[in-house]
Protein backbone atom coordinates (compact mmCIF):
# COMPACT_ATOMS: atom_id res chain seq x y z
CA UNK A 1 0.00 0.00 0.00
CA UNK A 2 1.24 3.36 -1.04
CA UNK A 3 2.02 6.04 1.47
CA UNK A 4 -0.58 9.08 0.89
CA UNK A 5 0.34 12.58 -0.22
CA UNK A 6 -1.17 16.02 0.68
CA UNK A 7 -0.22 17.64 -2.76
CA UNK A 8 -0.47 21.12 -1.10
CA UNK A 9 2.72 20.57 1.25
CA UNK A 10 5.67 22.98 0.90
CA UNK A 11 8.71 21.31 0.97
CA UNK A 12 10.95 21.49 4.31
CA UNK A 13 13.39 24.55 4.49
CA UNK A 14 16.92 23.36 3.50
CA UNK A 15 19.42 22.31 6.51
CA UNK A 16 21.61 25.25 7.29
CA UNK A 17 25.32 25.02 7.52
CA UNK A 18 27.67 23.48 5.31
CA UNK A 19 27.83 20.34 7.16
CA UNK A 20 24.49 19.52 7.56
CA UNK A 21 23.75 20.36 4.02
CA UNK A 22 26.43 19.11 1.90
CA UNK A 23 28.85 16.68 4.18
CA UNK A 24 26.27 14.79 6.54
CA UNK A 25 23.51 15.07 4.78
CA UNK A 26 20.18 13.13 4.82
CA UNK A 27 19.38 13.94 1.33
CA UNK A 28 18.93 11.45 -1.21
CA UNK A 29 20.67 14.14 -3.75
CA UNK A 30 23.39 15.00 -2.17
CA UNK A 31 24.12 11.20 -0.72
CA UNK A 32 24.05 10.02 -4.39
CA UNK A 33 26.57 12.90 -5.42
CA UNK A 34 29.07 11.95 -2.96
CA UNK A 35 28.77 7.96 -4.23
CA UNK A 36 29.78 9.24 -7.12
CA UNK A 37 32.64 11.56 -6.56
CA UNK A 38 33.90 8.90 -4.46
CA UNK A 39 33.14 5.92 -6.84
CA UNK A 40 35.45 7.94 -9.85
CA UNK A 41 38.20 8.58 -7.48
CA UNK A 42 38.41 4.84 -6.46
CA UNK A 43 37.99 4.33 -10.71
CA UNK A 44 41.42 6.32 -11.01
CA UNK A 45 43.08 4.67 -8.83
CA UNK A 46 41.89 0.75 -9.29
CA UNK A 47 42.64 2.38 -13.07
CA UNK A 48 46.22 2.86 -11.83
CA UNK A 49 46.71 -0.53 -10.54
CA UNK A 50 45.42 -2.31 -13.83
CA UNK A 51 48.14 -0.17 -15.91
CA UNK A 52 51.24 -1.57 -13.08
CA UNK A 53 49.58 -5.05 -14.05
CA UNK A 54 49.86 -3.79 -17.92
CA UNK A 55 53.19 -3.09 -17.49
CA UNK A 56 55.04 -6.57 -16.17
CA UNK A 57 52.99 -8.05 -18.36
CA UNK A 58 54.37 -6.07 -21.51
CA UNK A 59 57.57 -5.89 -20.30
CA UNK A 60 58.39 -7.99 -16.92
CA UNK A 61 60.76 -6.82 -14.54
CA UNK A 62 61.64 -3.76 -16.18
CA UNK A 63 61.69 -0.57 -14.69
CA UNK A 64 58.42 1.51 -14.27
CA UNK A 65 58.29 5.25 -15.11
CA UNK A 66 57.46 7.32 -12.54
CA UNK A 67 55.14 5.19 -10.17
CA UNK A 68 58.12 2.65 -10.33
CA UNK A 69 60.74 5.10 -8.79
CA UNK A 70 59.07 6.01 -5.54
CA UNK A 71 57.17 2.29 -4.72
CA UNK A 72 60.14 0.23 -5.35
CA UNK A 73 63.38 2.10 -5.10
CA UNK A 74 65.34 -0.66 -3.19
CA UNK A 75 64.43 -2.71 -6.04
CA UNK A 76 65.42 -0.12 -8.57
CA UNK A 77 62.14 0.83 -9.54
CA UNK A 78 60.85 -2.62 -10.77
CA UNK A 79 57.98 -4.56 -9.64
CA UNK A 80 58.60 -7.40 -7.13
CA UNK A 81 56.50 -10.53 -7.71
CA UNK A 82 55.00 -10.59 -4.53
CA UNK A 83 53.75 -6.93 -5.27
CA UNK A 84 52.58 -8.09 -8.14
CA UNK A 85 49.89 -10.42 -6.72
CA UNK A 86 48.96 -7.42 -4.43
CA UNK A 87 48.14 -5.48 -8.16
CA UNK A 88 46.21 -7.79 -9.03
CA UNK A 89 44.28 -8.17 -5.30
CA UNK A 90 43.92 -4.62 -4.82
CA UNK A 91 42.88 -3.87 -8.42
CA UNK A 92 39.88 -6.70 -8.21
CA UNK A 93 38.62 -5.50 -5.11
CA UNK A 94 38.93 -1.98 -5.57
CA UNK A 95 37.01 -2.09 -9.26
CA UNK A 96 34.10 -4.71 -7.88
CA UNK A 97 33.40 -3.39 -4.26
CA UNK A 98 34.07 0.12 -4.60
CA UNK A 99 33.36 1.25 -8.32
CA UNK A 100 30.97 -0.56 -10.29
CA UNK A 101 28.48 -1.89 -7.52
CA UNK A 102 28.12 1.74 -5.25
CA UNK A 103 28.46 3.70 -8.62
CA UNK A 104 25.57 2.38 -10.28
CA UNK A 105 23.23 0.90 -7.12
CA UNK A 106 24.70 3.80 -4.75
CA UNK A 107 25.25 6.53 -6.81
CA UNK A 108 22.34 6.50 -9.31
CA UNK A 109 20.61 4.82 -7.11
CA UNK A 110 20.30 7.02 -4.25
CA UNK A 111 19.67 10.18 -6.16
CA UNK A 112 17.10 8.52 -9.07
CA UNK A 113 15.32 6.13 -7.35
CA UNK A 114 12.54 8.99 -5.06
CA UNK A 115 12.86 11.03 -8.00
CA UNK A 116 11.45 8.72 -10.65
CA UNK A 117 8.71 7.49 -8.11
CA UNK A 118 7.71 10.89 -6.97
CA UNK A 119 8.89 10.48 -3.49
CA UNK A 120 10.50 13.33 -1.65
CA UNK A 121 13.38 11.62 -0.47
CA UNK A 122 14.48 7.89 1.07
CA UNK A 123 12.26 6.09 3.87
CA UNK A 124 15.03 5.92 6.29
CA UNK A 125 17.06 9.44 5.60
CA UNK A 126 19.47 9.00 8.60
CA UNK A 127 20.44 5.33 7.79
CA UNK A 128 20.71 7.06 3.95
CA UNK A 129 23.60 8.88 4.96
CA UNK A 130 25.37 5.70 7.12
CA UNK A 131 25.14 3.93 3.91
CA UNK A 132 27.61 6.34 2.33
CA UNK A 133 30.00 7.26 5.67
CA UNK A 134 30.16 3.30 6.78
CA UNK A 135 32.10 3.58 3.39
CA UNK A 136 34.83 5.66 4.87
CA UNK A 137 36.15 3.89 7.20
CA UNK A 138 35.91 1.09 4.82
CA UNK A 139 38.35 3.35 2.70
CA UNK A 140 40.97 4.08 5.40
CA UNK A 141 41.08 -0.10 5.71
CA UNK A 142 41.68 -0.83 2.47
CA UNK A 143 44.26 1.72 2.19
CA UNK A 144 45.98 0.73 5.30
CA UNK A 145 45.90 -2.81 3.99
CA UNK A 146 47.62 -1.68 1.00
CA UNK A 147 50.32 -0.16 2.82
CA UNK A 148 50.99 -2.76 5.45
CA UNK A 149 54.17 -4.27 5.78
CA UNK A 150 54.47 -6.58 2.60
CA UNK A 151 52.68 -4.54 0.27
CA UNK A 152 49.62 -5.44 1.09
CA UNK A 153 47.12 -8.22 0.60
CA UNK A 154 48.09 -11.35 -1.98
CA UNK A 155 45.29 -13.76 -1.78
CA UNK A 156 43.96 -12.03 -4.99
CA UNK A 157 40.12 -10.43 -4.78
CA UNK A 158 38.38 -13.92 -4.40
CA UNK A 159 40.64 -14.88 -1.19
CA UNK A 160 40.82 -18.36 -1.11
CA UNK A 161 41.94 -19.79 2.27
CA UNK A 162 44.40 -21.85 3.21
CA UNK A 163 45.94 -19.42 1.14
CA UNK A 164 44.21 -15.86 2.57
CA UNK A 165 44.60 -17.62 6.00
CA UNK A 166 48.25 -18.44 6.28
CA UNK A 167 50.37 -16.71 4.00
CA UNK A 168 51.89 -13.25 3.88
CA UNK A 169 53.90 -11.28 1.64
CA UNK A 170 56.19 -10.61 4.29
CA UNK A 171 56.71 -11.16 7.75
CA UNK A 172 55.34 -9.04 10.11
CA UNK A 173 52.33 -8.17 7.42
CA UNK A 174 50.12 -10.27 9.20
CA UNK A 175 47.85 -7.55 9.31
CA UNK A 176 47.11 -6.67 5.42
CA UNK A 177 44.69 -9.53 4.97
CA UNK A 178 42.88 -8.52 8.15
CA UNK A 179 42.24 -4.94 7.45
CA UNK A 180 41.05 -6.29 4.09
CA UNK A 181 38.21 -8.52 5.33
CA UNK A 182 37.33 -5.53 7.58
CA UNK A 183 36.94 -2.84 5.36
CA UNK A 184 34.77 -5.78 3.22
CA UNK A 185 32.81 -6.30 6.35
CA UNK A 186 31.86 -2.67 6.26
CA UNK A 187 31.16 -2.19 2.83
CA UNK A 188 28.87 -5.82 3.11
CA UNK A 189 27.46 -3.71 5.92
CA UNK A 190 26.83 -0.27 4.11
CA UNK A 191 24.94 -2.27 1.20
CA UNK A 192 22.81 -3.82 3.24
CA UNK A 193 21.24 -0.77 4.52
CA UNK A 194 20.84 0.77 1.34
CA UNK A 195 19.51 -2.32 -0.26
CA UNK A 196 16.42 -2.19 3.29
CA UNK A 197 16.27 1.22 2.24
CA UNK A 198 15.59 0.47 -1.56
CA UNK A 199 12.96 -1.66 -1.19
CA UNK A 200 10.82 0.13 1.46
CA UNK A 201 10.91 3.16 -0.23
CA UNK A 202 10.22 1.46 -3.45
CA UNK A 203 7.10 -0.29 -2.23
CA UNK A 204 5.67 2.69 0.24
CA UNK A 205 6.58 5.97 -1.16
CA UNK A 206 5.48 5.48 -4.75
CA UNK A 207 3.44 8.60 -6.07
CA UNK A 208 -0.49 8.35 -6.42
CA UNK A 209 -0.70 6.32 -9.57
CA UNK A 210 2.15 4.91 -10.03
CA UNK A 211 1.73 1.12 -10.18
CA UNK A 212 4.27 -1.61 -10.07
CA UNK A 213 4.05 -2.31 -14.19
CA UNK A 214 3.70 1.70 -14.24
CA UNK A 215 7.81 2.25 -13.23
CA UNK A 216 10.65 3.10 -15.38
CA UNK A 217 13.11 -0.09 -15.74
CA UNK A 218 15.55 2.48 -13.81
CA UNK A 219 13.42 1.52 -10.86
CA UNK A 220 12.50 -2.23 -11.26
CA UNK A 221 16.62 -3.10 -11.83
CA UNK A 222 17.48 -1.09 -8.55
CA UNK A 223 14.36 -3.18 -6.90
CA UNK A 224 15.92 -6.40 -7.93
CA UNK A 225 19.27 -5.67 -7.28
CA UNK A 226 18.16 -4.13 -3.71
CA UNK A 227 16.72 -7.69 -3.25
CA UNK A 228 19.31 -9.95 -4.50
CA UNK A 229 21.58 -7.60 -1.84
CA UNK A 230 19.03 -8.41 0.78
CA UNK A 231 19.40 -12.63 0.60
CA UNK A 232 22.95 -12.49 -0.81
CA UNK A 233 24.99 -10.00 1.76
CA UNK A 234 24.65 -12.06 4.71
CA UNK A 235 25.91 -15.00 3.36
CA UNK A 236 29.61 -13.14 2.47
CA UNK A 237 29.05 -11.64 5.71
CA UNK A 238 29.08 -14.97 7.88
CA UNK A 239 32.24 -15.92 5.27
CA UNK A 240 34.65 -12.74 6.04
CA UNK A 241 33.52 -13.52 9.88
CA UNK A 242 34.66 -16.89 9.72
CA UNK A 243 37.66 -16.37 7.89
CA UNK A 244 38.20 -13.48 10.42
CA UNK A 245 37.67 -15.81 13.11
CA UNK A 246 40.21 -17.90 11.07
CA UNK A 247 42.77 -15.53 11.38
CA UNK A 248 42.60 -14.21 14.71
CA UNK A 249 40.72 -16.22 16.77
CA UNK A 250 42.19 -19.59 15.63
CA UNK A 251 38.91 -21.14 14.22
CA UNK A 252 39.54 -23.57 11.54
CA UNK A 253 36.93 -23.15 9.38
CA UNK A 254 38.51 -23.13 5.75
CA UNK A 255 41.95 -25.03 7.83
CA UNK A 256 42.23 -28.39 5.87
CA UNK A 257 45.24 -29.72 7.87
CA UNK A 258 47.09 -29.36 11.37
CA UNK A 259 49.77 -26.48 11.51
CA UNK A 260 50.57 -24.33 13.32
CA UNK A 261 50.83 -19.91 11.61
CA UNK A 262 50.60 -16.55 12.87
CA UNK A 263 50.95 -17.88 16.62
CA UNK A 264 47.58 -19.95 16.04
CA UNK A 265 47.98 -23.40 16.73
CA UNK A 266 45.43 -25.17 14.14
CA UNK A 267 46.81 -28.44 16.04
CA UNK A 268 43.57 -31.01 14.51
CA UNK A 269 41.90 -28.34 12.11
CA UNK A 270 40.06 -30.10 9.28
CA UNK A 271 38.32 -27.55 7.63
CA UNK A 272 37.15 -27.10 4.12
CA UNK A 273 38.44 -24.56 1.88
CA UNK A 274 36.05 -25.49 -0.72
CA UNK A 275 33.93 -24.01 1.94
CA UNK A 276 34.45 -20.64 1.36
CA UNK A 277 34.26 -20.96 -2.46
CA UNK A 278 30.55 -21.72 -2.02
CA UNK A 279 29.79 -19.21 -0.03
CA UNK A 280 32.00 -16.36 -1.48
CA UNK A 281 30.44 -17.60 -5.06
CA UNK A 282 27.16 -17.85 -3.61
CA UNK A 283 27.43 -14.11 -2.62
CA UNK A 284 29.80 -13.00 -5.76
CA UNK A 285 27.97 -14.48 -8.65
CA UNK A 286 24.42 -12.59 -7.64
CA UNK A 287 27.15 -9.58 -7.33
CA UNK A 288 27.57 -10.03 -11.08
CA UNK A 289 23.98 -9.20 -11.85
CA UNK A 290 24.05 -6.31 -8.94
CA UNK A 291 26.87 -4.63 -11.09
CA UNK A 292 24.77 -5.51 -14.33
CA UNK A 293 21.20 -5.20 -13.64
CA UNK A 294 20.93 -1.53 -12.66
CA UNK A 295 23.20 -0.73 -15.72
CA UNK A 296 20.36 -2.50 -17.80
CA UNK A 297 17.69 -0.52 -16.26
CA UNK A 298 19.15 2.57 -16.91
CA UNK A 299 20.16 2.17 -20.63
CA UNK A 300 16.57 0.87 -21.35
CA UNK A 301 14.86 4.52 -19.82
CA UNK A 302 17.51 6.43 -22.12
CA UNK A 303 17.52 4.50 -25.39
CA UNK A 304 13.57 4.90 -24.90
CA UNK A 305 14.28 8.60 -24.63
CA UNK A 306 16.59 9.26 -27.51
CA UNK A 307 14.96 6.51 -29.70
CA UNK A 308 11.10 8.42 -28.90
CA UNK A 309 9.96 5.20 -28.91
CA UNK A 310 8.33 3.05 -25.88
CA UNK A 311 10.17 0.62 -24.69
CA UNK A 312 9.71 -3.22 -26.92
CA UNK A 313 8.39 -5.42 -24.48
CA UNK A 314 8.03 -3.86 -21.21
CA UNK A 315 6.91 -6.63 -19.40
CA UNK A 316 8.67 -8.95 -20.49
CA UNK A 317 11.52 -7.18 -19.72
CA UNK A 318 10.57 -6.97 -16.03
CA UNK A 319 10.00 -10.71 -15.94
CA UNK A 320 13.65 -11.13 -17.55
CA UNK A 321 14.72 -9.09 -14.30
CA UNK A 322 13.02 -11.24 -12.14
CA UNK A 323 14.49 -14.57 -14.33
CA UNK A 324 17.86 -13.22 -13.59
CA UNK A 325 17.31 -12.78 -10.35
CA UNK A 326 15.81 -16.16 -9.28
CA UNK A 327 18.71 -18.01 -11.71
CA UNK A 328 21.76 -15.77 -10.27
CA UNK A 329 21.46 -17.84 -6.93
CA UNK A 330 22.06 -21.37 -8.53
CA UNK A 331 24.47 -21.36 -11.15
CA UNK A 332 27.45 -20.18 -8.67
CA UNK A 333 29.24 -23.89 -8.90
CA UNK A 334 30.27 -22.81 -11.85
CA UNK A 335 33.10 -20.78 -10.42
CA UNK A 336 34.22 -24.20 -9.36
CA UNK A 337 33.97 -26.15 -11.95
CA UNK A 338 37.67 -27.04 -11.66
CA UNK A 339 37.75 -27.49 -7.61
CA UNK A 340 36.86 -31.55 -8.82
CA UNK A 341 33.15 -31.19 -7.90
CA UNK A 342 31.30 -34.42 -9.23
CA UNK A 343 30.12 -34.30 -12.81
CA UNK A 344 26.61 -34.67 -11.78
CA UNK A 345 26.55 -31.35 -9.76
CA UNK A 346 28.93 -29.71 -12.33
CA UNK A 347 26.22 -30.89 -15.22
CA UNK A 348 23.37 -29.01 -13.39
CA UNK A 349 25.42 -25.89 -12.69
CA UNK A 350 26.20 -25.89 -16.53
CA UNK A 351 22.71 -26.33 -17.25
CA UNK A 352 21.37 -23.32 -15.07
CA UNK A 353 24.27 -21.39 -16.36
CA UNK A 354 23.28 -21.72 -19.57
CA UNK A 355 19.76 -21.03 -19.32
CA UNK A 356 20.34 -17.82 -17.47
CA UNK A 357 21.62 -16.25 -21.04
CA UNK A 358 17.66 -17.13 -21.69
CA UNK A 359 16.87 -13.66 -19.97
CA UNK A 360 19.56 -12.21 -21.12
CA UNK A 361 18.89 -12.58 -24.39
CA UNK A 362 14.84 -11.47 -23.95
CA UNK A 363 17.00 -7.77 -23.11
CA UNK A 364 19.51 -7.56 -25.97
CA UNK A 365 16.46 -8.60 -28.16
CA UNK A 366 14.26 -5.65 -26.80
CA UNK A 367 16.91 -2.88 -27.60
CA UNK A 368 16.98 -3.89 -30.50
CA UNK A 369 13.35 -3.92 -31.13
CA UNK A 370 13.09 -0.67 -29.44
CA UNK A 371 16.23 0.72 -31.69
CA UNK A 372 14.48 -0.91 -34.76
CA UNK A 373 12.70 1.88 -36.74
CA UNK A 374 12.93 4.70 -33.88
CA UNK A 375 14.11 8.40 -34.58
CA UNK A 376 17.32 7.53 -33.04
CA UNK A 377 19.05 11.02 -31.72
CA UNK A 378 22.86 9.81 -31.78
CA UNK A 379 23.85 12.46 -28.22
CA UNK A 380 26.62 11.31 -26.34
CA UNK A 381 24.82 9.38 -23.98
CA UNK A 382 22.84 7.19 -26.22
CA UNK A 383 26.11 6.32 -28.36
CA UNK A 384 27.47 5.09 -24.94
CA UNK A 385 24.28 3.32 -24.27
CA UNK A 386 24.25 1.53 -27.59
CA UNK A 387 28.11 0.37 -26.85
CA UNK A 388 26.78 -1.23 -23.85
CA UNK A 389 24.82 -3.73 -25.46
CA UNK A 390 27.72 -4.59 -27.80
CA UNK A 391 29.78 -4.85 -24.74
CA UNK A 392 27.48 -6.89 -23.14
CA UNK A 393 26.43 -9.22 -25.86
CA UNK A 394 30.70 -10.01 -26.90
CA UNK A 395 31.22 -10.82 -22.99
CA UNK A 396 27.40 -12.75 -23.23
CA UNK A 397 28.64 -14.78 -25.95
CA UNK A 398 32.08 -16.16 -24.39
CA UNK A 399 30.00 -16.57 -21.14
CA UNK A 400 28.27 -19.41 -23.13
CA UNK A 401 31.13 -21.19 -23.98
CA UNK A 402 32.38 -20.74 -20.08
CA UNK A 403 29.18 -22.17 -18.87
CA UNK A 404 30.66 -25.57 -20.55
CA UNK A 405 32.46 -27.68 -17.58
CA UNK A 406 34.58 -28.99 -20.84
CA UNK A 407 35.44 -25.56 -22.01
CA UNK A 408 35.76 -23.80 -18.64
CA UNK A 409 38.44 -26.63 -17.42
CA UNK A 410 41.12 -25.59 -20.23
CA UNK A 411 40.21 -21.82 -20.32
CA UNK A 412 39.01 -21.55 -16.22
CA UNK A 413 42.93 -19.56 -15.58
CA UNK A 414 43.96 -18.07 -18.97
CA UNK A 415 43.48 -14.50 -20.03
CA UNK A 416 40.23 -15.79 -22.04
CA UNK A 417 38.34 -15.50 -18.24
CA UNK A 418 40.22 -11.73 -17.93
CA UNK A 419 38.51 -10.62 -21.38
CA UNK A 420 34.89 -12.47 -20.39
CA UNK A 421 34.58 -10.87 -17.24
CA UNK A 422 36.32 -7.59 -18.12
CA UNK A 423 33.84 -7.38 -21.42
CA UNK A 424 30.88 -8.00 -18.56
CA UNK A 425 31.60 -5.96 -15.96
CA UNK A 426 34.00 -3.43 -17.04
CA UNK A 427 32.97 -2.61 -21.02
CA UNK A 428 29.71 -3.19 -20.61
CA UNK A 429 29.17 -1.41 -17.34
CA UNK A 430 31.33 1.26 -17.76
CA UNK A 431 30.20 2.23 -21.04
CA UNK A 432 26.38 2.70 -19.17
CA UNK A 433 28.17 4.46 -16.06
CA UNK A 434 29.20 7.38 -18.73
CA UNK A 435 26.11 7.11 -20.13
CA UNK A 436 24.26 7.82 -17.30
CA UNK A 437 26.46 10.59 -16.31
CA UNK A 438 26.03 12.28 -19.62
CA UNK A 439 22.49 11.59 -19.60
CA UNK A 440 21.15 12.90 -15.50
CA UNK A 441 24.48 15.65 -15.53
CA UNK A 442 21.58 18.29 -16.56
CA UNK A 443 19.72 16.97 -13.71
CA UNK A 444 22.26 16.74 -11.14
CA UNK A 445 23.97 19.40 -11.38
CA UNK A 446 21.73 21.94 -13.79
CA UNK A 447 24.07 22.45 -16.77
CA UNK A 448 24.62 19.87 -19.86
CA UNK A 449 28.07 18.34 -20.26
CA UNK A 450 30.15 19.11 -23.66
CA UNK A 451 28.53 17.00 -26.55
CA UNK A 452 31.81 17.31 -29.04
CA UNK A 453 34.18 16.70 -26.57
CA UNK A 454 31.96 13.96 -25.12
CA UNK A 455 31.78 12.35 -28.11
CA UNK A 456 35.34 12.03 -29.11
CA UNK A 457 35.61 11.01 -25.52
CA UNK A 458 32.83 7.61 -26.71
CA UNK A 459 35.13 7.05 -29.91
CA UNK A 460 38.40 7.39 -28.05
CA UNK A 461 37.19 4.81 -25.43
CA UNK A 462 35.34 2.41 -27.35
CA UNK A 463 38.72 2.06 -30.07
CA UNK A 464 41.05 1.63 -26.91
CA UNK A 465 38.68 -0.19 -24.60
CA UNK A 466 37.94 -2.98 -27.64
CA UNK A 467 41.99 -3.21 -28.48
CA UNK A 468 42.48 -3.83 -24.44
CA UNK A 469 40.52 -6.57 -23.74
CA UNK A 470 39.79 -8.28 -27.28
CA UNK A 471 43.11 -9.75 -27.97
CA UNK A 472 43.03 -10.97 -24.32
CA UNK A 473 40.64 -13.89 -25.69
CA UNK A 474 43.48 -14.64 -28.32
CA UNK A 475 45.68 -14.73 -25.64
CA UNK A 476 43.44 -17.17 -23.61
CA UNK A 477 42.95 -19.40 -26.16
CA UNK A 478 46.57 -19.74 -26.36
CA UNK A 479 46.99 -21.32 -22.94
CA UNK A 480 48.28 -17.97 -21.48
CA UNK A 481 47.99 -17.76 -17.56
CA UNK A 482 46.77 -15.02 -15.60
CA UNK A 483 47.64 -14.40 -12.43
CA UNK A 484 51.28 -14.75 -13.19
CA UNK A 485 53.83 -12.05 -13.27
CA UNK A 486 56.16 -13.56 -15.95
CA UNK A 487 53.93 -16.23 -17.39
CA UNK A 488 56.31 -16.68 -21.14
CA UNK A 489 59.19 -18.87 -21.13
CA UNK A 490 59.41 -20.94 -24.30
CA UNK A 491 56.65 -21.58 -24.49
CA UNK A 492 54.30 -18.10 -24.60
CA UNK A 493 57.50 -15.70 -25.95
CA UNK A 494 55.30 -14.84 -28.74
CA UNK A 495 52.75 -13.32 -26.96
CA UNK A 496 54.69 -10.26 -25.33
CA UNK A 497 54.04 -8.19 -28.46
CA UNK A 498 50.63 -8.84 -28.45
CA UNK A 499 50.86 -8.05 -24.48
CA UNK A 500 52.94 -5.03 -25.58
CA UNK A 501 49.85 -3.83 -27.77
CA UNK A 502 47.37 -4.61 -25.58
CA UNK A 503 49.41 -2.20 -22.98
CA UNK A 504 49.84 0.47 -25.15
CA UNK A 505 45.88 0.48 -25.68
CA UNK A 506 45.28 0.52 -22.07
CA UNK A 507 47.56 3.66 -21.75
CA UNK A 508 45.67 5.48 -24.19
CA UNK A 509 42.33 4.38 -22.57
CA UNK A 510 43.56 5.30 -19.31
CA UNK A 511 44.88 8.97 -20.94
CA UNK A 512 41.27 9.57 -22.87
CA UNK A 513 39.31 9.43 -19.62
CA UNK A 514 41.48 13.03 -18.97
CA UNK A 515 38.97 14.29 -21.57
CA UNK A 516 36.33 12.94 -19.88
CA UNK A 517 37.53 14.49 -16.26
CA UNK A 518 38.09 18.17 -18.08
CA UNK A 519 34.65 17.99 -19.68
CA UNK A 520 32.68 16.90 -15.94
CA UNK A 521 34.85 20.04 -14.15
CA UNK A 522 34.56 22.53 -16.75
CA UNK A 523 30.92 21.51 -17.39
CA UNK A 524 30.06 22.09 -13.38
CA UNK A 525 31.20 25.26 -13.83
CA UNK A 526 31.06 26.73 -17.13
CA UNK A 527 28.66 23.79 -18.68
CA UNK A 528 25.14 25.20 -20.59
CA UNK A 529 22.46 25.93 -18.30
CA UNK A 530 19.82 22.96 -18.14
CA UNK A 531 16.12 22.99 -18.73
CA UNK A 532 13.60 21.28 -16.59
CA UNK A 533 13.48 18.75 -19.37
CA UNK A 534 16.01 18.99 -21.34
CA UNK A 535 15.59 15.70 -22.95
CA UNK A 536 12.27 15.61 -23.76
CA UNK A 537 11.79 12.72 -21.46
CA UNK A 538 8.40 10.81 -19.93
CA UNK A 539 9.82 9.94 -16.26
CA UNK A 540 9.29 12.04 -12.90
CA UNK A 541 12.44 12.90 -12.28
CA UNK A 542 11.93 15.61 -15.70
CA UNK A 543 9.18 17.66 -13.23
CA UNK A 544 10.91 19.10 -11.28
CA UNK A 545 13.49 21.61 -11.67
CA UNK A 546 17.61 21.24 -12.62
CA UNK A 547 18.81 20.50 -9.94
CA UNK A 548 16.06 19.63 -8.15
CA UNK A 549 15.38 21.76 -4.73
CA UNK A 550 15.22 20.26 -1.35
CA UNK A 551 11.78 18.02 -0.95
CA UNK A 552 12.15 17.15 -5.25
CA UNK A 553 9.07 18.77 -5.72
CA UNK A 554 6.80 21.46 -5.06
CA UNK A 555 3.72 19.31 -4.98
CA UNK A 556 3.47 15.55 -5.46
CA UNK A 557 2.62 14.45 -9.26
CA UNK A 558 -0.21 11.98 -9.71
CA UNK A 559 1.32 9.44 -12.12
CA UNK A 560 -1.23 8.94 -15.30
CA UNK A 561 0.54 6.61 -17.29
CA UNK A 562 3.80 4.62 -18.36
CA UNK A 563 7.39 6.02 -18.13
CA UNK A 564 7.41 5.53 -22.18
CA UNK A 565 5.24 7.20 -24.03
CA UNK A 566 7.13 8.49 -26.95
CA UNK A 567 5.78 9.52 -30.05
CA UNK A 568 2.35 8.97 -29.35
CA UNK A 569 0.37 10.64 -32.20
CA UNK A 570 -2.54 12.18 -29.89
CA UNK A 571 0.28 13.92 -28.11
CA UNK A 572 0.83 17.59 -28.47
CA UNK A 573 4.75 16.70 -28.57
CA UNK A 574 5.89 13.42 -29.22
CA UNK A 575 6.36 12.57 -25.70
CA UNK A 576 3.62 12.08 -23.08
CA UNK A 577 4.46 12.99 -19.30
CA UNK A 578 3.89 10.12 -16.70
CA UNK A 579 2.38 13.01 -14.19
CA UNK A 580 1.02 15.58 -13.68
CA UNK A 581 0.32 17.86 -11.04
CA UNK A 582 -3.11 18.34 -9.55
Amino acid sequence: MNVSYDNSIEHENRPKGLLRRYVFSRDHKVIGIQFLFSTLLWMVLGGLLALGIRWQLAWPWSDMPIVGSWLFAEQGGQITPEFYTVLFTMHGTIMIFFVVIPILSGAFGNYLIPLMIGARDMAFPTLNMLSYWLMWPAFALMVLAFLAPGHGPAAGWTAYPPLSVIYEAAPGSHGAQTLWLLSLLLVGISSMLGAINYITTIFQMRAPGLTLFRMPMTIWTLLVTAILQAFTLPVLTVALVMQLADRLVGTSFFIPVSIAVNSNDYSGAWGQPLLWQHLFWFYSHPAVYIMILPAMGMVSDIICCFARKPLFGYRPMVYSVMAIAVLSFVVWGHHMFVSGMSPYLGMAFMISTTLIALPSGVKVFNWLATLWGGQIHFTTSMLFCISFIVMFVIGGLSGVMLASSSVDEHLHDTHYIVAHFHYVLFAGTIMAVFGCIYFWFPKMFGRHMHELLGKVHFVLTFVSLNCTFFPMHLLGHSGFLRRTADPYGEAFAHLQPLNQFITYSALVMGAVQVLFLINFVFSLCWGRRATENPWRACTLEWMTSSPPPHGNFVAIPNVICGPHEYSDPECEHDFRPQGVVA
